[in-house]
């Protein structure tokens, strides 16, 4: 049989060293998917339970392996559910190739049976690189550019490939005009370092402060040696965007830990009180957790100069790799004889974790959500990678997990969609098969997403040789990030149509599939169930029943968010007491005197 376009596309994927592609299949790729039959599922064809969930599990490969993530989807309904998914890696940062079907050439334009405009439809999400193939001798040069781009702009491509090509006998470009060749398939990222002058003029910013901070994200993270070292020498203080969490480990006195709404207060009061600013690798969009306009003089590291200078007016910009740059900046900063400041911001840290744990430990009904994570910290293994959801399990996420050094961690940073922890968490396990991966997931989400996707967990567990895959769900019955805003930015009460869930069995659901699975409702009973589900041999679904009226309360909760939520109660909220009793209690544990230093 004659080399089809099909299998020359599944023939250069291995060649890039494609081990998985995340898909649904359907006939808008039959010959694609043929080829990798022909091919000995070689590379594996990893079947999610939606095109959606395909592409979040390709970003979450992406994320947790450094690599570029393969999602494949079929013509028209296909292609558009890829869409969510691809929009996180768009906003992330993140290299992902979807490779897409469409209609045969002879019936397009024809109002044909799932034919959508996938050009239009991927123009945007796929800006950096979007083709469609019409012929065999098109392809290997549109493949390779598409990884290409991928790698060198973190961004998602797109490759359209109509159903009849992909049938069709394979002939490749030719020695002739208007014919494009290709190369051999890899790719070679720089890492470039500023001019001197500039990175001088950094230095002299950076040894002229008193008030050092630090701001880092996802692309501090090959720097963190040296995001240490430059630390130690200004004496400054870390604060962590929530993709660059596993950047530094907390257990660092001088790392803050998140910033922004879901952050610390350390973060806040670093901001608030620096008087010199680093940002490395960082696009945290949310100026107001900045320090004030003209309070900081500000030094920004980034290597892609169109993120660069975005969220506080920098005085010097320096486009380059961060530990490139770290490395040629580190010899020209001096070190800081005054430690007052660094003092400060320690004692500021071990405050915080004091308040956290005595928040931790408060009694709730009937269990305290920030005793789940607390509980998960003590005993979280050193290699562990972590997945995140969206809503207010990401406050617990954010200021209750400790990292350690070797761990990994990330969520949907700015896309903030919810239901990708637990996709994410399938393409870690592909990523990492010999490391345990938790997920933190809300039980919107997991209603969402999620229960779906642990079909395709227990389908895939024995391919994993550390099959350790758990699923935290926090069950409170609440969709609880978009009450408590409502509560707190607009003082509404509860709208019980909009905010309640449907009570679900989520670890019967497991169980039925094959899964470990332990149901709490005691906060006695989490340290044991930790165990459990982190020492088993078989993936396993943790349904914790939470308490929804533990406050997500801001780190620096302003009179009027505190008013609007008075109101909410005051206009009939049906949680009313119970809310205004957890919250004080919350709230105070930031005024229970600290241990003396």
């Amino acid at each position: 049989m004659a080399q089809t376009v099909g299998d020359y596309l599944i023939q250069r994927l291995r060649e890039w060293d494609v081990r998985e592609v995340f898909s649904y299949p359907g006939d808008g790729i039959n010959g694609i998917v043929t080829a990798l039959a022909r091919a000995d599922n070689q590379p594996r064809f990893v079947q999610a339970r939606h095109e959606e969930m395909a592409a979040f599990a390709a970003v979450g490969y992406a994320k947790f392996s450094g690599r570029v993530g393969v999602c494949l989807a079929t013509s028209g309904p296909g292609a558009i559910h890829l869409l969510n998914g691809l929009y996180d890696a768009k906003l992330d940062h993140v290299p992902v190739v979807a490779i897409v079907g469409q209609t045969d050439r002879t019936a397009m334009g024809g109002s044909y049976q799932q034919e959508v405009d996938l050009q239009s439809l991927f123009k945007d999400v796929a800006s950096e690189y979007l083709v469609e193939v019409n012929v065999p001798e098109q392809l290997p040069n549109a493949l390779d550019r598409a990884f290409r781009t991928a790698a060198a702009t973190r961004s998602p491509t797109a490759l359209i490939i109509p159903a009849d090509l992909q049938e069709a006998e394979y002939s490749p470009p030719r020695h002739a005009f208007k014919q494009v060749p290709s190369s051999p398939p890899g790719t070679s990222l720089p890492a470039p370092v500023p001019p001197e002058a500039d990175l001088a003029a950094a230095a002299e910013i950076l040894n002229a402060g008193r008030k050092v901070a630090i701001l880092v994200g996802q692309g501090a993270r090959t720097a963190a040696d040296e995001v240490r070292q430059v630390a130690e020498v200004t004496g400054a203080g870390v604060a962590k965007a929530l993709l660059g969490k596993d950047v530094l480990p907390d257990d660092l006195p001088f790392v803050t830990g998140a910033i922004g709404l879901l952050g610390t207060r350390p973060s806040y009061e670093l901001m608030r009180d620096c008087d010199t600013l680093l940002i490395v690798g960082s696009s945290f969009p949310y100026t107001q957790f900045m320090p004030e306009f003209d309070q900081a003089r500000a030094v920004e590291i980034d290597i892609d100069p169109r993120f660069i200078g975005m969220r506080y007016p920098t005085e010097v910009n320096l486009v380059g790799d961060s530990r490139a740059t770290l490395s040629a900046l580190l010899p020209l900063l001096r070190l800081k004889k005054d430690l007052s400041w660094r003092i400060t911001v320690e004692k500021n840290v071990a405050r915080w974790w004091e308040t956290m744990e005595r928040q931790a430990a408060l009694g709730a009904d009937p269990v305290n959500p920030m005793t789940v994570v607390s509980e998960l910290s003590k005993r979280i293994p050193d290699n562990a990678i972590i997945t995140a959801d969206s809503g207010s399990s990401t406050n617990w996420y954010a200021r209750n997990l400790k990292i350690r050094d070797g761990m990994r961690a990330s969520l949907s940073g700015t896309l903030a969609t919810m239901g990708p922890a637990v996709p994410y968490a399938v393409g870690a396990k592909f990523a990492h098969p010999d490391r345990p991966v938790i997920a933190l997931v809300g039980d919107g989400a997991m209603q969402m997403n999620g229960l779906a996707e642990l079909i395709t967990i227990a389908r895939y567990r024995t391919l994993w040789t550390d099959p350790r895959c758990v699923i935290c769900v926090f069950h409170n019955n609440d969709l609880n990030q978009v009450t408590w805003e409502l509560r707190a930015m607009g003082g509404a009460p509860k709208f019980e149509e909009s905010q309640s869930l449907p009570d679900v069995d989520y670890a019967g659901f497991a169980r039925s599939l094959g899964l470990d699975a332990v149901t709490v409702d005691d906060p006695a009973q989490l340290g044991q169930a930790w165990d459990t589900a982190l020492n088993a041999t078989n993936p396993a679904v943790l349904d914790i029943r939470c308490d929804p009226e533990v406050p997500p309360i801001p780190p620096h909760a302003t009179f009027d968010q505190v008013k609007s939520v008075t109101e909410a109660v005051l206009k009939g909220d049906p949680e009313a007491f119970h809310l205004v009793a957890q919250g004080a209690k919350t709230k105070l544990q930031e005024f229970v005197p600290g241990k003396r230093r």
